[in-house]
């Protein structure tokens, strides 16, 4: 047996699958026929089928396993079952120091590539449902209700979640968009209480939000501040459009109104409708202050890009009349004072960029630090709760980093989310494990 690269579980190899066992399965939610991917093993039939998924290893949860009446253990006996020995005994300090820095970097490492793995099945998921939105409404509102079920497994699982930026390409800007909205706004749906049906329509509405956008031109489809006023009324349309879309859908009274309150404000200047907060729906309070955040972060125009951490000052300081004030307190808490992916400036002066944020201690996040002595590659994420004598200064766009620390960051132009479990101990509710994401 070793230990998992992932989540602290032990793994244990595939062939060595015993029924009764509690194992998860680390592929995405449509990657396998079970219901959920974490369940304790109920038959020999199950473990054939899981051997069919092309794993070696599956993690597994001992204390939540039942194995007495498993048909016995084979060469594991009775007794607990063992894990590897690592040496440790005959190790001296330094070589115990460099082992638990492989080990904690082999479990970065795996930890992005599932979460980029699952990330790149929901793109996948969402663009086909995109696609039949017109000629397959009915198809197009299942596929959407399975990747928003899926979504919501994620939260499911036991443990605490995090918001993942991912390291590589996030594809088209549409896709990454609604991935986004509808990851952060599931979180917030979590955090503020939202019941199940209630946490459906929220994903399937921030799913679909702009689902009108596909009966406009494409040079109407973000706003622009040259618009003409015959121009600025074609892209409100929009809001009409994708309503009228989700109803051929069939989609329920929740998802509607997220679609078509999104674009309206709790101070009565949004549209189509110039509703006020006590008209809208909650799902559209959270949908409008994430689509906002989202929009800042990732704008048409990359020029304009605002750093995370800028565009929730901005919500705050600018917007905040806009938008319902506890659901944007609730949601500056859990993306935190500086939002995964911002540029900080650490007390002892060096650069870092955030990587990971506790909720609960907004100011002392993970960070990713800008270490010439150490590639990039093989750079550890530094927790802050950890080092009570270091904290942040300052928070920095790109262009005040200098070239080297900008380098080695590698901030990407734009930035995309995704669902992680925090791993144990890590005291995040809804926090954020992160690294900079090209679109």
């Amino acid at each position: 047996m070793s230990r998992d690269t992932t989540a602290h579980h032990p793994t244990v190899a595939v062939d060595a699958l015993r029924v009764g066992m509690y194992v998860h399965l680390d592929l995405g939610w449509m990657s396998h026929p079970f219901p959920r991917s974490s369940f304790r093993i109920a038959s020999a039939d199950q473990i054939a089928t899981i051997r069919t998924l092309g794993l070696s290893r599956l993690r597994w949860v001992p204390e939540k396993s039942d194995l007495h009446d498993a048909g016995g253990l084979g060469d594991w006996g009775a007794g607990p079952v063992p894990t590897d020995a690592t040496g440790a005994a005959s190790e001296n300090p330094a070589q115990a120091a460099a082992r638990e820095r492989r080990e904690q970097l082999e479990r970065q490492r795996a930890a992005t590539q599932q979460c980029e793995r699952q990330y790149a099945e929901a793109a996948r998921a969402w663009r086909a449902a995109h696609e039949q939105i017109a000629a397959r409404p009915e198809q197009a509102r299942r596929d959407s209700e399975a990747l928003a079920q899926g979504l919501l497994s994620k939260l499911d699982e036991s443990g605490d979640v995090c918001v993942r930026l991912l390291a590589t390409q996030a594809g088209d800007r549409a896709t990454a968009h609604a991935l986004n909205v509808a990851v952060i706004s599931l979180l917030m749906g979590r955090t503020l209480g939202m019941g199940a049906q209630d946490m459906l329509d929220l994903g399937l509405g921030a799913l679909l939000h702009d689902a009108g956008k596909i009966d406009l031109a494409e040079r109407l489809r973000h706003p622009d501040d040259h618009f003409s006023s015959a121009e600025r009324a074609g892209y409100q349309e929009h809001v009409a459009a994708g309503v009228a879309h989700g109803r051929r859908m069939g989609l329920s009274p929740g998802a509607l109104l997220v679609i078509a309150q999104h674009h309206e404000n709790a101070d009565g200047s949004g549209f189509p409708m110039r509703l006020g907060v006590d008209r809208m729906s909650l799902g559209a309070r959270i949908v409008s202050i994430v689509n906002r955040y989202d929009n800042l972060c990732n704008p048409p125009v990359l020029a304009r890009a605002l750093t995370p951490h800028e565009a929730i000052s901005t919500l705050f300081a600018q917007n905040r009349d806009k938008f319902d004030a506890t659901v944007l307190s609730s949601f500056i808490r859990m993306m935190g004072v500086y939002p995964a992916g911002s540029l900080v400036q650490l007390t002892d002066d060096r650069y870092a960029m955030v990587v990971g944020v506790n909720s609960s201690r907004p100011l002392k996040p993970r960070v990713l630090v800008h270490d010439p002595a150490v590639a990039r590659g093989d750079a550890l994420f530094l927790n802050l709760e950890e080092t009570p004598d270091l904290g942040i200064r300052r928070s920095l766009p790109p262009a005040r980093l200098p070239a080297a620390a900008l380098e080695y960051l590698a901030p990407r132009p734009r930035v995309s989310y995704f669902f992680e479990a925090a791993p144990p101990g890590a005291g995040v509710a809804a926090g954020a494990a992160a690294q900079g994401v090209a679109a």
